[in-house]
């Protein structure tokens, strides 16, 4: 009795006085730091590889590596997401926690020999590695939230959490371009997993700062089931076309921006043909949207989830996407391959590029304000026992979908290269863009759930 009145109290405590919030609020963003940053030098290099394949004509380059890493990036998520949820559930999600987290020191270890190899094929692997440690993480990670804090102040919580994660997004993708461009080469590169590696040792003790939580069912058995979606899940999930509408457009929106993301890439390199800093620059713009778009979700919200937010955001993606599609056809008069400085990365840009970022951060904001109102219906409304395992159910069917988008990707490159190569048409990157509008116009379209009240 008195630690379920511990438990009560800490609850209840200001958000930012809780050591708790703090503990994981580091751990996560110091966490997302190291991923993106790993994640965006490695795509970098793969645009390096299909560009040195392709010759001196920009134009004429297909982007093959970019899908292979992303599939290399998604796998584990769709293998372990299961089982990440049940072990979620299972045992106590702060020790999951403070685990995984000192994984992530082995896998940034890994990342240092891969960089000294100089070669794709180890810096894939351990990219694989790396996304296996963060699927373990998820489940833990997001269904500790309502075991430690009061329900009516998830959506703010959630706002908060996702601002900061994704202003280490943001820094993480600025930093990749930034220091390719700086310390180049092996040795270069393995300066900078030496740093990963420290700021790995550092989230492992932030996650320590966590207040210990008891597993939410102990005594659950492992099944084969386990390893995709169990049987209850399952019937939940078949029970309640709400949370199944849920999970679909969670998984569209991350389809959608796991094309993104290798389509801006391709935008910069090839389209505008800007350097592997500005490229990184035109990412850090989307994730600078999403953070403030996720802080302005959880404050519209007033402890409801609002589905209307859902529905505006996916208009604002599509006006976004719509605008990097139109932007390619104006004249570009700047190309820059050599490494800028700071000031003149921020400052300096050519008319095409300024309104790239423009729309980046108009299509990040819009992401931001869709995105939140289904995160905290998946904390929510399934039951306690099997919040762990509904996470790790979610971030399966959003893994699924970012394969397929891995898969849809290089089979657009291969449709562009071949239509280019056969002399019927020449379609600039970016026209994927205008594809992935059709698909969200949808969502704004069709999908109308009620509000839902919060305790």
């Amino acid at each position: 009795m008195k630690t379920a009145n511990r438990d009560d109290g800490a609850r209840s405590e200001p958000i930012f006085r809780n050591r708790s919030f703090w503990g994981l609020t580091v751990s996560q963003l110091l966490g997302s730091f190291n991923d993106n940053l790993f994640k965006q030098l490695v795509l970098l290099l793969c645009l390096d590889h299909a560009m040195q394949a392709a010759g001196p004509s920009a134009n004429a380059t297909t982007d093959r590596y970019q899908p292979i890493a992303l599939i290399m990036f998604a796998l584990p998520w769709i293998l372990f997401s299961g089982t990440a949820g049940f072990l979620s559930d299972r045992t106590s999600k702060q020790r999951g926690i403070v685990l995984f987290k000192s994984l992530e020191v082995v896998v940034m270890g890994c990342g240092l020999f891969a960089f000294l190899s100089g070669e794709l094929w180890p810096l894939l692997l351990t990219l694989f590695f790396m996304s296996t440690q963060s699927a373990f993480f998820g489940p833990s990670k997001y269904g500790i939230l309502p075991e430690l804090f009061a329900e009516r102040d998830l959506p703010r919580i959630n706002g908060i959490f996702q601002m900061t994660t994704f202003v280490a997004i943001i820094i993480g993708f600025s930093s990749a371009g930034i220091l390719k461009g700086l310390l180049p080469g092996q040795q270069g590169l393995a300066i900078v997993s030496v740093v990963s590696i420290v700021i790995a040792i550092i989230g492992a003790g932030a996650a320590l700062l966590i207040r210990p939580t008891a597993a939410a069912q102990p005594a659950l058995k492992f099944g084969w089931s386990t390893v995709g979606v169990d049987a209850q899940n399952w019937r939940l999930i078949g029970q309640d076309r709400f949370l199944l509408g849920v999970l679909l457009a969670s998984a569209l929106f991350w389809f959608t921006g796991a094309i993104v993301q290798p389509a801006v890439n391709g935008l910069g390199r090839f389209d505008l043909g800007l350097s592997d800093a500005r490229t990184s620059l035109l990412q850090a713009c989307v994730s600078i949207g999403i953070a403030f778009g996720c802080l302005l979700s959880g404050r519209l919200s007033k402890k409801r989830i609002r589905f209307g937010l859902v529905r505006a955001g996916a208009w604002g993606i599509v006006l976004g996407l719509i605008s990097l599609t139109a932007l390619v056809y104006l004249p570009v008069s700047h190309r820059d391959v050599g490494v800028d400085s700071f000031s003149s990365l921020l400052v300096t840009a050519d008319r095409a590029e300024w309104l790239a970022r423009l729309a980046l951060i108009e299509l990040g904001l819009s992401a931001g304000i869709y995105i939140v109102p289904l995160q905290v219906t998946l904390q929510t409304v399934p039951p306690q026992e099997q919040k762990g395992r509904m996470i790790g159910t979610m971030n399966l069917v959003n893994w699924i979908g970012i394969l397929l988008s891995a898969v849809s990707y290089g089979l657009f490159e291969w449709l562009r290269g071949s239509l280019r190569n056969a002399e019927l048409v020449s379609l600039p990157s970016a026209t994927v863009f205008s594809v992935l509008a059709i698909l969200i116009a949808a969502v704004a379209v069709f999908y109308r759930p009620g509000d839902r009240d919060l305790e």
